[in-house]
Parts: C-alpha cells; structure tokens; sequence
C-alpha cells in the first residue's frame, strides 16, 4: 500500500502536449462520474464498438467507480482547458491467481490523439502498476485496431495470443480478441520523442 500511495503523491501533474496546450493528468475520484459520461458520449461509434466495457451506461460508469472504491481500478485522468481527454485505467481481479496481473485500459479523444497524451498516460499507469506489486500488464483488442496494437508494440508489449470469435461487437457481430502482454518490471518507453 505505501508502494501506491508513492505512486500516486505525484499526481496532479502537467506537462506539455506537442501542440503546445498545458495537460493534467489526476487520478480519477467518484465525483468523476459525470466527467465519463460526458467523454463517452463525445466518442466517435467506431471507438465505442471496440471498448471491453460501455462506458456511455451509468452503471457500467457505476461499476468502474465501486471498483476504484474497493482498489481493484485505478484511473488517471487527463484533462486540457478543463475538458476530459483522455483516461488510463489499471484493473486488477481479486483472485489470489491472477492477482499479479493488471489490465490496462487507455482511451483518447479523436481531437486530442498524436499529442503524446496516450503515450505519457502509458507510461504513468504502469509507474502505478508497478506500485501496486504488479508483475504483468495485459491490454486486450480486436486485430482490426490496428492503431491501438501498433502504439502498444512500441511501448514493448508483444502479442500473447489471438482468440477466435471471443468477443462481440456492440452491433452483435463476432470478433477476434487479441491479447498483448508486458512485464511491469521490464517497461521502457521505447518511442523517441
């Protein structure tokens, strides 16, 4: 626990995003609800049909919060000109199995997309895991978000496997899942700026 409260005393903190725009990032609180709801609801439908969770319905946004309550979700948040633009989330299940593991979670605005907020935002989230005693980091997708797997394999994640028709789209369609993994203990930011 003293690990996290470490991790977490940095926060709030700003930096500058390449267009020039002051960014900060916090960790996200249950007074946060609103401030989802809002972000999804801006989200363009491609990006909604490929989230593990739909984070336009209250209760799912209900859910995400209970486990920010209980310690098994933390969120960073990143705000610009007191908009919501961004989110990293670090989800752990309680099963003494997979405690090690950690699921990673990371979601930009299409406006505020090649800044470097997603990247930064990586790599605050897994300072946090490693902060919690996480050992592995999974991120999980379609094949077809080409964009987000590409991100990931330049932050060091490698896939683990591909699962055939795991998941379904919110139109109902089957869709592969792929899973991509990191050792907390091995990150490195590997984009140069």
């Amino acid at each position: 626990m003293a690990q996290k409260a470490k991790a977490e005393s940095k926060f709030p903190m700003h930096l500058k995003l390449r267009d020039g725009r002051q960014a900060t990032i916090r960790i996200m609180e249950p007074s946060d609800k609103d401030a989802i709801l809002k972000f999804a609801a801006k989200l363009p439908g491609d990006d909604l049909l490929f989230l593990r969770t739909d984070i336009t319905d209250k209760g799912v946004v209900n859910d995400w919060i209970d486990n920010i309550k209980k310690g098994n979700t933390t969120t960073l948040l990143a705000e610009v000109d007191g908009d919501l633009a961004a989110y990293a989330s670090v989800h752990v299940e309680p099963a003494r199995w997979t405690r090690r593991i950690g699921e990673l979670r990371v979601n930009a605005s299409s406006k505020y997309r090649g800044l470097g907020l997603g990247r930064r935002l990586t790599a605050e989230i897994f300072e946090v895991a490693r902060g919690l005693g996480l050992k592995k980091i999974t991120a999980q997708m379609t094949p077809d978000q080409t964009a987000a797997r590409t991100a990931f394999e330049h932050l060091g994640f490698q896939v683990e496997a591909v699962l055939t028709d795991w998941v379904e789209d919110r139109k109902g369609h089957p869709r592969d899942l792929l899973i991509m993994t990191h050792d907390v203990t091995g990150f490195s930011d590997r984009i140069v700026a």
